[in-house]
């Protein structure tokens, strides 16, 4: 054995002292944080794992580790968080965390910013939409090299509503699970008890159109509390929280498949408002509908067009100076390629 063999095994016997020589599976999960920029994804990280530590902005895409023991001297399980930061401005590194390799456990957090209403929608629909896009791509590929997995993966999406639920044929599951928080409560609070029902009637279609769970929170311990019970059931298979709250005067609570259309009702509208509205699907519906109280703020809005590369607090001299010299090479390089093509004899006899 070699000297990493015996380190191996030497710590699975220190947290293993009882297990006779028995293997345990360790189970690993993944789970992606996206949402609202500064809507507190990186506080909730930090408030599951248990961290005493200060929030700081995220650049880009970070990646964290949490482990927890289901007993007593069993082995941990392993959940992986990766946090995407900017908003909807960094989309194209939603491929990175999700792969075809770790689809079956992998989940996404959807953080929203409560207290920003105009950005919410867009915010929600950008993020989301790239999400579903890219699992379906991995879905696709693996119903050519293992369908058994495509289609497990699929119908455990449907088993978040049983079978005789009368919304069963109506929703239309995220392909992956998924749980909504609404963060920043203590603000939303505070806000016209009208504007707080439009945005928690349309919060709680959204979560039961995807078949996923809806919780608003904020820096409140006791509100962080019902996050984590969410989170930590994606991240290492505890228990389902069967508490439900769908007062929209108090924080809302609803894990999937708890909730239905009927008791969340039609668009907050009147009929005569709804009848001029053209909608091709229901949750297109109640996009128009939200969007008239909330009208968005434009996607180019949401961009967050700073270059972290030129943000001083990232200063490094030598990676820096290097940079400079590459792009002078590139500038250079482009220039000669340039002139090159337009010397190139293009003429034909």
């Amino acid at each position: 054995d070699t000297l990493w063999d015996l380190a191996i095994a030497e710590v699975e016997k220190r947290e293993n002292p009882d297990d006779d020589g028995k293997h345990v599976e360790v189970w690993e999960k993944s789970i992606l944080f996206m949402g609202s920029k500064n809507g507190g994804k990186t506080t909730i990280i930090l408030r599951c794992l248990e961290r005493e530590e200060t929030p700081k902005p995220t650049l880009a895409l970070e990646y964290t580790f949490g482990r927890r023991a289901r007993r007593h001297n069993a082995p941990k399980d392993i959940a992986h968080f990766w946090e995407l930061g900017g908003g909807t401005s960094l989309l194209e590194l939603i491929r990175i965390p999700i792969s075809s390799h770790n689809i079956k456990s992998f989940s996404v957090v959807l953080v929203l910013d409560l207290s920003k209403p105009n950005e919410l929608w867009t915010t929600m629909e950008k993020l989301l939409q790239v999400t579903r896009n890219h699992v379906k791509k991995i879905l696709t590929k693996l119903e050519k090299a293992n369908p058994g997995v495509a289609t497990e993966i699929k119908q455990r999406m449907r088993n978040n509503l049983q079978r005789d639920h009368p919304d069963y044929e109506l929703v239309d599951p995220f392909p992956i699970p998924l749980v909504i928080i609404g963060s920043k409560y203590d603000i939303f609070h505070e806000f016209d008890s009208e504007m707080r029902k439009i945005i928690s009637k349309t919060l709680r279609f959204v979560s039961h159109y995807y078949g996923a769970s809806l919780v608003f929170t904020s820096k409140s311990e006791a509100l962080l509390l019902k996050a984590r019970v969410l989170i930590n059931h994606l991240a290492f298979g505890y228990d389902k929280s069967k508490s439900l709250s769908v007062d929209h005067s108090k924080p809302l609570f609803i894990p999937a498949g708890l909730d239905s259309l009927s008791q969340i009702g039609p668009p907050p509208a009147s009929d005569s408002e709804i009848g001029k509205l053209r909608a091709n699907t229901p949750l297109e519906l109640w996009k128009k509908v939200f969007e008239k109280t909330f009208p968005p703020k434009s996607f180019c809005d949401l961009q967050d067009t700073k270059d972290p590369a030129q943000d001083l607090q990232y200063a490094e001299y030598e990676v820096d100076a290097m940079r400079a010299q590459k792009n002078q090479e590139l500038e250079q390089y482009k220039r000669n390629a340039s002139n090159s093509w337009k010397e190139m004899d293009l003429d034909s006899d």
